[in-house]
């Protein structure tokens, strides 16, 4: 029989009342309408009830990561319901739509891997970083490809400015660098990480890696123009040697901003945070109040102008995700409404 804590249960999910006719497990993995889950007896194969299927949000269905409750008919379960989440990794959905895209529940920590070929973008890693913090995700920033770079310092010296406490590590997949110290260093028994990046940094390489394994197929490095090509379709939960949990996901070529409840603008911008005690106003947003910290520190060349001016456009993003989905909710408690009305009416006219 397996042991569920070796899949990340613990003491937050262990007090929800769960009845005794159904099973716990943990969705390992999701193949259209395949779910598939972990539980004590071994992975199964689940599909959604039909309470699932026709009564919930998108953002209610089970996610990777997630801890849910099935029925077992033969080999195959059909899953109840949710239990409550610790976190969710969410990002805008790709698109003109602000719609909130769940990729996974339940995490721990993000390694963010940039490529050191072409892939390494600050102010991307900046999106990430505020993304992760609004979801209440520890991060930490792997540089892969150092094989290709002979001076690690510059790039070590461009995350320092954006003043944020997340641990650095550099590897390479090629050569082995650096793969010891994060199985060792990051990698913890019984924890859940998810690789996040653009496409061609190497999240493939880096699991197969960490699994001393091809856990899941690598292409080589396109020679036209020297980005990796995309090889993962889909997301998945690994158990590694160590005992540590990890999630691959498919290369990410837009990382959208949402808002999340609980945090304001500059709790998620360290920097932006620790000048604004000095600012006048308490509600200074920054942008031309007199008195304000934050842009005298610009002039005063003590924050770099690229970290402001990143500030700015994702705060703006953030807003404009906002106020989309205060206008979603508000249709549709409208609509709503306006479905209870008429439903009333035809009770009270029987047809």
């Amino acid at each position: 029989m397996i042991s569920l804590d070796q899949y990340g249960w613990d003491t937050f999910f262990q007090p929800q009342e769960i009845n005794n006719d159904l099973i716990i497990g943990r969705i390992t993995s999701i193949q259209g309408f395949k779910h598939y889950v972990i539980t004590t007896n071994g992975e199964m194969e689940a599909e959604l009830s039909g309470r699932l299927l026709h009564g919930a949000l998108t953002e209610e269905l089970p996610k990777l990561g997630d801890w849910i409750t099935l029925k077992s008919y033969d080999t195959l379960g059909y899953i109840i319901d949710v239990l409550p989440r610790r976190n969710e990794l969410a990002r805008k959905n790709p698109g003109v739509k602000m719609e909130r895209q769940i990729l996974a529940a339940n995490i721990d920590t993000a390694l963010i891997v940039q490529g050191l070929d072409r892939d390494f973008n600050i102010m991307r890693l900046e999106r990430y970083l505020v993304q992760l913090a609004s979801c209440n995700i520890k991060p930490i920033v792997v540089l892969n490809k150092v094989d290709l770079v002979d001076n690690w310092a510059p790039y070590s010296s461009e995350i320092a400015k954006l003043q944020r406490d997340c641990e650095l590590y550099f590897c390479s997949t090629y050569t082995g660098i650096g793969l010891d110290e994060i199985r060792n260093q990051v990698l913890e028994k019984h924890k859940t990480y998810i690789l996040i990046g653009s496409s061609g940094v190497g999240k493939s390489s880096l699991l197969n890696a960490l699994m001393n394994a091809n856990a899941q197929e690598v292409n080589t490095t396109s020679a036209f123009n020297s980005k990796g090509k995309h090889t993962t379709t889909s997301r998945d939960l690994f158990q590694l040697p160590n005992g540590s949990l990890l999630i691959d996901t498919p290369g990410m070529r837009e990382f959208g901003l949402t808002h999340e409840e609980g945090h304001n603008n500059n709790d998620l911008f360290p920097a932006i945070q620790k000048l604004a005690t000095g600012c006048r106003f308490s509600d200074c947003r920054h942008l031309h109040e007199a008195g304000c910290a934050v842009i005298d520190a610009v002039h005063a060349g003590a924050l770099e102008e690229s970290v402001y001016e990143s500030y700015l456009k994702l705060i703006r993003e953030q807003r404009r995700f906002e106020i989309n989905a205060d206008d979603k909710k508000r249709m549709n408690k409208q609509f709503g409404k306006m479905t209870r009305e008429a439903n009333n009416y035809r009770r009270k006219n029987k047809y």
